[in-house]
């Protein structure tokens, strides 16, 4: 009996450090990205959150780890969202329709306002904090362009593309893409973010350049 109470005990106690793990994150990402980095504290996050400050140390060690925390979990969680659980392309499937919304799926995710404003934060402090661009650069384009060649590479395999270097392809799949809107976004602002309807004419421009390149037996 005395161990199961205690076993109950310490998943409470696991359940109350994961959620209070979890307000401080939420907090600590509305501050930094309304205050930037050098404008945030601590003290801040730690009222904003509920908890007491030593609970913020407690979980991240500095405000830097803190940072590094966010821009990984968001860069992480903005892939998943684009690149996980996308269907092969069936037998029947047009594959230009195919690449076109796997386009405007990455640049519907990665064009929102949050995700703007941290690439913003972290560029202005790369000088500084060279780290958090690593971070970034690796769980978001590189990450994104590692799972595109994937697809490309099975794409190919089936005579649908003709590709030498999946790696290649994907760099010219997603700086067809997104460079054209994310500059726009990066340099312009919130404000600057292409419609929905502009970026699946960016979408289908893109993929039928790239078409124009890659395309194999299926196009």
């Amino acid at each position: 009996m005395g161990s199961e109470v205690n076993e109950h005990a310490d998943v409470e106690g696991d359940g109350r450090s994961a959620r209070k793990r979890r307000a401080i994150l939420d907090a600590a990402t509305e501050v930094f990205l309304k205050s930037g980095y050098l404008g945030t504290n601590m003290d801040e996050i730690a009222a904003l959150s509920a908890v007491s400050k030593q609970t913020v140390y407690k979980h991240f060690s500095s405000k830097e780890a803190l940072f590094v925390e966010i821009v990984g979990g968001m860069t992480t969680g903005a892939g998943d969202t684009v690149h996980n659980d996308v269907a092969q392309l069936g037998p029947d499937e047009d594959l230009a329709a195919y690449l076109v919304e796997y386009a405007l799926r990455q640049l519907t995710v990665v064009l929102t306002p949050r995700i703007m404003q941290l690439r913003r934060l972290v560029i202005g402090e790369v000088t500084r904090f060279p780290e958090l661009a690593r971070v970034l650069y690796e769980r978001g384009p590189a990450r994104a362009m590692k799972m595109l060649a994937v697809v490309f590479k099975d794409l190919a395999g089936r005579g649908l593309l003709d590709i030498d270097d999946p790696a290649i392809a994907a760099e010219h799949f997603n700086w067809l893409i997104m460079s054209a809107p994310l500059n726009q976004a990066m340099l312009l602002g919130d404000d600057a973010i292409p419609s929905e309807a502009e970026l699946r004419r960016n979408a289908e421009a893109g993929v039928r350049v790239f078409l124009a390149a890659y395309g194999g037996l299926g196009r």
